[in-house]
């Protein structure tokens, strides 16, 4: 087994892992949702109607970065075109599409999710809902990408959601966090109208979060020595 095909087989079993971990937190139900991650210039991306819940790393194909299947039994999913433009235009590393309930439901009623709460400049601020278009065509593929400009996501009209990041880890952190932003504004928006923070709030918590590292663990310092 060559460095390369033992690296992919990793990922298929990444991307396994990551579906199963996807679906016990609620946000894959049945087949509906799917998962990438790149490797060089191959992907390991989730097979069409498998059950992503209790996905297995046979269940993952490989293609390479023209779509073109280089290792697996099965059809790759339908959004494949979206996983590769999002891989030919932004780099990224990996990429989560999911029907998860509570962004599904934002994204029937706002054009965008606003800046809400500070932890949503993780995904670069405001998300983004794309117009719907059918699954796994060119439009749909091409007005996500445009939602994606300058994000770690975007909201898909009456669809679901989609994530990306430089890792698999990241990109299934994002979508967790989309998630659970999408909670918040519901909760809110059935008290109230919810506050949004703006450009400048924004900017002093970016400052602050670089100024602290924010996000990562420090240790504490050592005493010093008593100066006598």
């Amino acid at each position: 087994m060559t460095a390369s095909s033992s690296a992919l087989s990793q990922e298929r079993t990444a991307v396994a892992d990551a579906c199963r971990r996807l679906g016990a937190e609620g946000l894959l139900i049945g087949t509906a949702g799917n998962v990438s991650v790149r490797v060089e210039d191959r992907v390991a991306i989730t097979a069409t109607g498998a059950v992503l819940a209790e996905l297995t790393p046979d269940q993952v194909t490989v293609v390479d970065l023209d779509g073109k299947i280089v290792d697996g039994t099965l059809r790759p999913t339908s959004e494949l075109d979206l996983h590769l433009g999002v891989y030919h235009r932004y780099g990224s590393g990996a990429v989560v599409h999911t029907h998860a309930p509570l962004a599904t439901a934002v994204g029937l009623v706002l054009d965008e999710l606003p800046c809400i709460h500070y932890q949503l400049l993780a995904l670069g601020g405001t998300v983004r809902v794309a117009p719907y278009a059918t699954f796994g065509t060119p439009e749909l593929a091409g007005s996500v990408l445009a939602a994606l400009d300058g994000r770690g996501a975007a909201l898909m009209a009456n669809h679901g959601a989609v994530t990306h990041a430089p890792t698999l880890d990241k990109a299934v952190e994002n979508a967790l966090l989309l998630e659970w932003a999408c909670g918040v504004y519901r909760h809110a928006a059935a008290m109230g109208r919810p506050r949004v923070l703006d450009e400048r709030q924004q900017l002093a918590v970016i400052e602050a979060a670089i100024a602290r590292d924010y996000g990562t663990t420090h240790p504490v310092p050592p005493a010093q020595e008593e100066t006598r």
